[in-house]
């Protein structure tokens, strides 16, 4: 089972001198019988998000105990019936849906429902990563649309993605020179790099900062800002409920890191199946009773 951790599933089967489906039955075996052992009683606290599994808009849902920074179940689709499917696997491991007091998801309207709808006592916060790339993804749309006219905008999306102390100092330097260009760009970079600031205000000031950010937004005149605002108004709660919570992605975001490392040294999965056996391995902390 480490090897098959660390190492693709094929080499080790050419390693061993068997068929690597019959390894991934075992595998199969194995991390399941380990997951019945699954205790999810003391679970309050959920991380969830989808990761693609194959190319054509593909995904598996990926749901993490955000305390012990593990996964604790993982399924096919994102849509609301994902959620239903998590709070049955929660109970069968002894977990309770009422003991789920706070849930980080992104803005997907079938999360929210679900949520809703099998975990209505839990509070549910707006994940700081997804609005953040809601905000980037806005830059990079004024950027598309104004390099038709400025084509010194051309080939430099990178620098508008990341934060001027990301980048390196000749990228900074080709950035302060655009800056200064009075670019719609530039603008609407300016807007994204104001909401960081929101992330490190005293709660009592964060409502005030927000609305007046979400006027200055709406009032820009650069479409795609004005529609990232108004994502942001219809989720206002979710995203101020982050200051009493405190919780974030950020587990999901480095499970996820994982779950890709080991698909790319694979070079992919034959079926979602094999893809969950193997999230569940490399990031589900399982306690593998193997043989002796």
């Amino acid at each position: 089972m480490i090897l098959m951790r660390e190492m693709p599933v094929a080499t080790v089967a050419a390693m061993v001198g068997e068929h690597d489906t019959r390894l991934w039955r075992v595998l199969r075996y194995y991390v399941e019988q380990a997951r019945a052992q699954e205790d999810f009683s003391d679970v309050q606290k959920v991380g969830v998000d989808e990761t693609s599994s194959r190319r054509g808009h593909r995904y598996i849902t990926v749901f993490a105990d955000l305390e012990k920074a593990k996964v604790i179940f993982a399924t096919e689709g994102k849509d609301l019936p994902v959620v239903a499917a998590f709070k049955r696997d929660l109970e069968s491991h002894k977990g309770r849906a009422e003991n789920v007091q706070e849930v980080c998801c992104d803005m997907s309207p079938a999360f929210i429902a679900g949520f809703e709808e099998f975990f209505p006592t839990a509070q549910l916060t707006f994940d700081k990563f997804h609005i953040t790339r809601i905000l980037s993804d806005a830059v990079d749309q004024v950027r598309r649309e104004e390099q038709r006219e400025r084509p010194e905008l051309k080939r430099t999306r990178y620098l508008w993605l990341k934060n001027p102390n990301k980048l390196k100092q000749r990228q900074q330097a080709i950035l302060e020179s655009l800056t200064r260009l009075k670019l719609k760009t530039a603008r609407a970079y300016q807007l994204r790099l104001t909401f960081q600031d929101f992330w490190d205000l005293a709660q009592e000031n964060a409502e005030s900062f927000l609305c007046k950010w979400f006027f200055r937004a709406t009032h820009s005149r650069l479409e795609p800002m004005r529609q990232a605002a108004w994502v942001i108004r219809r989720h206002w709660d979710g995203i101020l409920r982050w200051f009493t919570s405190r919780v974030t992605n950020g587990v999901l975001e480095a499970i996820n890191g994982l779950i890709q490392a080991a698909k790319a040294r694979a070079r992919g999965y034959r079926s979602n199946r094999n893809l969950i056996a193997m999230t569940y391995l490399v990031a589900g902390k399982l306690r593998m009773g193997l043989p002796t």
